[in-house]
């Protein structure tokens, strides 16, 4: 499968800025939806493929600041390029601590709003790559017996195979049949290979399996 092309989403309630930025990128080649207002962008579905927006601060209704609050709160990753007419420094401030790749002002150079496009979907696809091999691996871990998990924990954790045998009471050899059971359903090469993807599990949610060894890991 070819992976899908980036799409750049403008939000702006002039249609001549909309138009100007919808030519803007799709001169080199990038794919652009355009929407009048944040309540038309929450309203249609976002593309399964590497997004930014590029949205106007000030708007009727929701503005662009007040839109980065809700999609951070529903915990949507969207990387953020803001545009401006009427900026301020506080304004910018709060913009950028709430994750903003960049704040412009407009008139603004065309270049300087091409390279922060780029650098949000390189963001986004970045993320997206991380979301799908942590969904990988969750599918692994999800194939493991109760008892592999209790395994895969107490190896993570610096346990020998004797030590393992001990406190699950059962043999040696035992131990050594789910270690290689759970090394090959988790697709792990090695030890310290485990070891990073039980960690990455784990970070991921502190209520997961891999962090409180609770039903399994």
């Amino acid at each position: 499968m070819t992976n899908p092309a980036p799409v750049v989403l403008v939000i702006d309630d002039d249609a001549s800025v909309r138009g100007a930025l919808r030519d803007l990128f799709e001169s080199i080649g990038m794919r652009v939806m355009v929407f009048d207002s944040t309540q038309e962008f929450l309203r249609t579905t976002r593309p399964e493929a590497p997004c930014c927006l590029v949205l106007d601060v000030r708007l009727p209704g929701q503005n662009g600041l007040d839109l980065q609050r809700e999609l951070n709160e529903k915990h949507i990753a969207l990387p953020i390029v803001f545009l401006t007419g009427h900026g301020d420094i506080p304004m910018s401030v709060r913009a950028m601590k709430a994750g903003a790749v960049e704040f412009l002002t407009k008139p603004f150079r065309e270049q300087d709003l091409l390279d922060a496009v780029q650098a949000a979907l390189d963001r986004d696809r970045s993320t997206r790559e991380d979301e799908e091999l942590l969904t990988g691996l969750r599918r692994r871990c999800d194939t493991l017996t109760p008892r592999e998990r209790t395994v895969m924990r107490l190896i993570v954790a610096g346990r020998r195979n004797k030590q393992i045998a001990g406190e699950i009471q059962t043999s040696e050899a035992t131990v050594k049949v789910h270690r290689m059971n759970l090394m090959r359903k988790m697709q792990a090469s090695s030890l310290a290979d485990l070891i990073v993807m039980a960690r990455r599990l784990g970070s991921s949610d502190k209520s997961s399996k891999v962090a409180n060894g609770s039903n399994g890991l």
